[in-house]
Parts: structure tokens; C-alpha cells; sequence
């Protein structure tokens, strides 16, 4: 019985470029449909809105479009998660500049926009890899409910409705986007 060989975060960036969203986990990949045009509308909006806070601030780097971070976790040191928008601060950023291969540990600030096709259980491991790799925030936002979730490295998280407005806490200190702004 021949067993698949597991798939280094090396390997993983060598594979030509498919057309589904990938993430590498346990060694294996894992592919993502592609999102539909809510998830697209919201996650436009997050980043204009982060994008002028960010560019404004001078603090840091927003990235988008899927872009992969090997997160060094104990039982998976080269699991590869690409978050639908992810702010690094300039700390982070090894030179001080977004390489041009994957990046080393989490974002600050990783933004997952669920779709309908989206797993409840694969999402809450998604915020419990970002954080256990060093984010200091995750923000899971849901459109159809026209809610947002903030999670914190201590275990504590904020449930942001519709009427709420959502901040940058200690990470964007500064932000705030009223979710109506998001989901209008």
C-alpha cells in the first residue's frame, strides 16, 4: 500500500498555480472553491477601508489575494493558511519588507469573509492557527448574518452586530468601520 508523502511549505510554493484557492495542511492540500460576489463585495470594502487606516498610519503592509503565511505550529510547523486580508506590521516584515515567497508566521490582523460553501469547524481552526502563530487579532466576518467576530490571543472575543462599529484595537490603533459601512 504505497502512502502519500507529505508536502513541505517549499514544495507547496513550487506547485504551479491552480485555479482554486489552496492552503497546505497537516501536509496535505486543502482547496477552497472560488468565493462568490458577496464575499468579494465585503472583503473590497474591508480592505479600502484598512487600506486608507494602514497607508494614513505608515505602520505596516495589507495584503490581499490569498496570500500564504507559514504558520509554525507544534503539530504542523509548515501549515500554510492565506487569509482573506492580512495586515502586517512593519516589525514583522523580515527587512522590513513583504518578501517575495510566503511569509514567516502570522499577520497582526488576519481577516477571514465567510461564504456560504465556508465549514464552521474548519473556520474556528483557521482563527485557533492564526492565533496560536502569533496574531494578535482575527476578525471573522459573516456577511449574511451582518456580523463580525473579533478574536484575541487571551481566549476573549468581541460579537460585533450590524448597529456596532468595529476598531483596530491595539493593532490599528485608530480604526474604526461602523459595519453598517460593510454590509450596506
Amino acid at each position: 500500500m504505497a502512502t502519500k508523502a507529505r508536502i513541505t511549505a517549499k514544495d507547496f510554493w513550487e506547485l504551479p498555480e491552480g485555479d482554486r484557492r489552496q492552503e497546505l495542511v497537516d501536509g496535505r492540500i486543502i482547496e477552497m472553491g472560488p468565493p462568490g460576489g458577496t464575499h468579494g463585495k465585503i472583503v473590497s470594502r474591508i480592505c479600502l477601508r484598512l487600506s486608507e487606516h494602514v497607508n494614513r498610519a505608515g505602520a505596516g503592509e495589507l495584503l490581499v489575494g490569498d496570500v500564504g503565511f507559514v504558520l509554525s505550529l507544534p503539530a504542523d510547523p509548515e501549515r500554510v493558511r492565506a487569509p482573506d486580508v492580512a495586515y502586517v506590521s512593519r516589525a514583522r516584515l523580515p527587512g522590513g519588507e513583504v518578501p517575495d515567497g510566503y511569509l514567516t508566521g502570522a499577520p497582526d490582523l488576519a481577516v477571514e469573509v465567510l461564504s456560504s460553501s465556508d465549514d464552521p469547524i474548519d473556520i474556528q481552526q483557521k482563527v485557533q492557527d492564526f492565533l496560536a502563530a502569533g496574531a494578535l487579532l482575527v476578525w471573522i466576518v459573516a456577511p449574511r448574518a451582518r456580523t463580525v467576530t473579533v478574536y484575541r490571543p487571551d481566549g476573549s472575543a468581541r460579537f460585533l452586530r450590524d448597529e456596532d462599529v468595529l476598531d483596530g484595537e491595539q493593532v490599528l490603533p485608530g480604526l474604526a468601520v461602523p459595519l453598517t459601512e460593510l454590509f450596506r
